[in-house]
């Protein structure tokens, strides 16, 4: 049983897969010669020439599953894990790559920490080649062993399945699959937060693992889209469980949910820009709703303008926030430059 099974689902990156697939099978990815790995890649109907260059590859570790119709890259991961072997699974996009020696850091700490869900650090790639760090740092820098109880700040790192890596039989347990949380994007969400509120032990490595691009072409989270209304379809999904499972013990520790809650709003936020103009009115309501039917008893706001944000929210007040919104947008640029 090799110790990680990596799953690329692979749907329309054919400018970028070939990329992927050296960071995880060269020798870049691996210059100590790590063997123990296994690289899952489901073809999902892929409409360019991704499926020649999956067949070109000539790897003894890579196995290629191609599917009739395309699923969407949830569904697209929950086949990869249903034909995995190993016994942690790293869920890798295919326009995305691993950080140079990644592989070789991650197995050290699953080897050595033996959690059931290991976080890493990533960083953006823009396509003019420029890189940004995730900012994930000042979460990632306690005990290399915790919880979500003892560490609630780990909420609000990136909801994504590519920044952990998952103990296979604990991912089976969660009872909840990517592709029961709704058509993409941020299907990864529901799966990501019960995975840390239900890890014993959730391992932690402060170093950059991974490589997130952003701003592709044709990405889900490149434009506009109504597609972000299922994020609400993702939080509610969470907020279900919470109040569904009695095994899940986390919630009830003071810090925890009102961190999950505070996640969810922030998130919204980050989204609105990316819904079409005329639907952004609906979009905020939506928020405006969510945040007085979970914001737990006795929550208080955040400081800052995070803080003037939410009280916005809770008021409804679409007409001020869109007033705000172009001015942080500004004070973000300018600080970049």
């Amino acid at each position: 049983m090799p110790l990680i099974s990596v799953v690329i689902p692979v749907h329309g990156v054919e400018d970028y897969l070939d990329r992927c697939l050296d960071s995880v099978l060269g020798p870049a990815a691996d210059p100590e010669g790590l063997e123990d790995i296994e690289v899952i890649a489901i073809d999902d109907a892929s409409p360019d020439r991704c499926g020649a260059i999956l067949a070109a590859r000539r790897d003894p570790r890579l196995r290629v599953i191609s599917t009739p119709a395309a699923l969407g890259p949830g569904a697209a991961r929950d086949l990869g894990t249903k034909e995995a072997t190993g016994e942690y699974v790293w869920f890798v996009d295919g326009d995305d790559e691993l950080a140079e020696g990644a592989l070789p850091a991650v197995a050290e700490s699953l080897t050595r920490l033996r959690p059931e869900v290991l976080i890493v650090d990533f960083e953006s790639l823009y396509p003019d080649g420029t890189t940004s760090p995730s900012g994930g740092a000042r979460y990632l820098g306690g005990p290399a062993v915790t919880t979500l109880a003892d560490h609630p700040g780990l909420i609000h790192l990136t909801m994504t399945a590519w920044s952990k890596v998952f103990r296979r039989d604990f991912l089976a347990g969660l009872g909840i699959s990517f592709g029961s949380s709704g058509p993409a994007p941020h299907e990864d969400v529901p799966v990501s937060t019960m995975a840390l509120l239900t890890a014993g032990k959730i391992g932690v490595l402060n170093r950059v693992c991974y490589r997130y691009r952003r701003a592709r072409r044709g990405s889900f989270l490149a434009a506009a889209s109504d597609g972000n209304f299922n994020i609400f379809r993702s939080y509610q999904q969470i907020f279900n469980l919470l109040s569904e499972r009695s095994t899940v013990s986390a919630p009830d520790i003071p810090g925890v949910r009102a961190a999950i809650f505070e996640r969810a709003i922030w998130h919204y936020t980050t989204l609105l820009p990316l819904v079409p103009r005329r639907r952004r009115r609906e979009f905020f309501h939506r928020m405006s709703v969510d945040f007085r039917r979970w914001r737990p008893e006795g929550t208080g706001f955040p400081p800052g303008l995070r803080g003037l944000k939410f009280r916005l929210v809770a008021r409804d007040a679409y007409r001020t926030y869109s007033f705000l919104d172009p001015l942080n947008r500004l004070r973000v640029a300018l600080r970049a430059s």
